[in-house]
């Protein structure tokens, strides 16, 4: 099978190549080409390489997701295409790649599927498409979320538009991935960001609440099944765990053996510190932590149903993830042993490739 892939040198789209040529697959992928980015072969190896994955079981197609001629040559004679493409960040300065990307993007994307006749086609989709969704888990059933913020707001429009496509008949299905974790982030994105970030002491106030958390490998392995599915459903939901933003600083304490002192305020009322800091950052050239996106999905995150549909495919526990992240992190410099904690004195031939 030829799958062609969007995406394939972020976080989810590397490891969902690295699975799908893992099946067996021929991998065709979309990498933008842009003066500020290295050539994009080098690109693709940088985010594929440490993934073991073989180079000749890939070829490149250089081009963004919003240009229709080279989408058209990306989706030309695949059996399916896997759309992973998006710009995942809270950061104000952001607003209009998100835009661009993660709403256009689909439209380009899956108009161009559908119209070359391919089989199957996946959206990468977000859990934060849902919400807010306040007194009730999430499941295949929810309807797409109105969120008062940037980026949940453009996922939720791609999500229309992926509904809009199965509606009319188009073989269109949909995953709906937590915020992942993980080793081999090509891009330190945000949530990986995000957990570094309170290991170097830069995040010491939380918002209350929590949120769907994931193994970036588990959602690979789902979008790998989802291709060799017979007969697949609608929607599907990347395995995870609901954790709160206690817990989630409880695990990295665990692991790490250190005390990071953190407080948490309710979520909501940090919202306004929130919107201030997105205004400061348009104009501060670095970045600040305490994102109103983050604080305003801690706010309105739900659990993931026990009965949703994960294709048979089951999370990993919490623990291993937020490890073999923290170990990822460290073995590649961006964590020093202090940092890092206990998690830096374990034997580095454990950690997985």
């Amino acid at each position: 099978m030829l799958v062609s892939v969007t995406g394939a040198t972020g976080f989810v789209g590397a490891h969902t190549v690295a699975a799908i040529v893992g099946a067996g697959h021929r991998v065709r992928v979309l990498v933008r080409e842009s003066a500020r980015h290295p050539a994009v072969d080098a690109r693709v190896a940088a985010a594929l390489d440490p993934l073991g994955v073989d180079p000749s079981a890939v070829s490149i197609v250089a081009g963004d997701v919003t240009d229709p001629g080279r989408v058209a040559g990306l989706v030309r004679g695949a059996d399916a295409v896997l759309h992973a493409a998006s710009v995942y960040s809270f950061d104000s300065r952001d607003h209009a790649a998100v835009r661009r990307t993660n709403v256009r993007g689909t439209e380009v994307v899956l108009a161009a599927a559908r119209a070359a006749g391919v089989g199957r086609t996946i959206h990468v989709s977000s859990v934060g498409a849902l919400l807010p969704a306040p007194g009730r888990v999430l499941d295949q059933h929810s309807p797409v979320g109105a969120p008062r913020e940037r980026y949940l707001a453009s996922k939720a429009a791609a999500e229309s538009i992926a509904r809009e496509h199965q509606a009319t008949g188009a073989p269109v299905v949909i995953s709906y991935p937590s915020a992942l974790l993980g080793p081999h982030d090509p891009r330190v994105g945000d949530q990986t960001a995000r957990l570094r970030n309170a290991l170097r002491g830069l995040m010491p106030i939380w918002p209350t609440g929590g949120i769907p958390i994931g193994d970036v490998r588990d959602t690979a392995a789902l979008h790998a099944t989802l291709l060799s599915l017979p007969t697949p459903g609608r929607g599907y939901f990347g395995p995870g765990h609901y954790v709160s933003t206690r817990d989630f600083m409880a695990h990295l304490r665990d692991i790490t053996g250190r005390a990071l002192p953190a407080v948490r305020l309710p979520a909501r009322a940090m919202l306004p510190l929130g919107a201030l800091t997105g205004l400061i950052q348009r104009v501060w050239p670095w970045h600040i932590p305490a994102e109103y996106g983050a604080i305003y999905t801690c706010a309105c995150a739900t659990a993931v149903s026990d009965t949703a549909d994960t294709a048979g495919v089951h999370p990993r526990p919490v623990t291993d993830t937020f490890r073999d992240t923290v170990r990822w992190l460290h073995r590649d410099g961006l964590l020093t042993d202090r940092q890092a904690g206990a998690v830096s004195r374990e034997k580095t031939e454990a950690t997985p490739r």
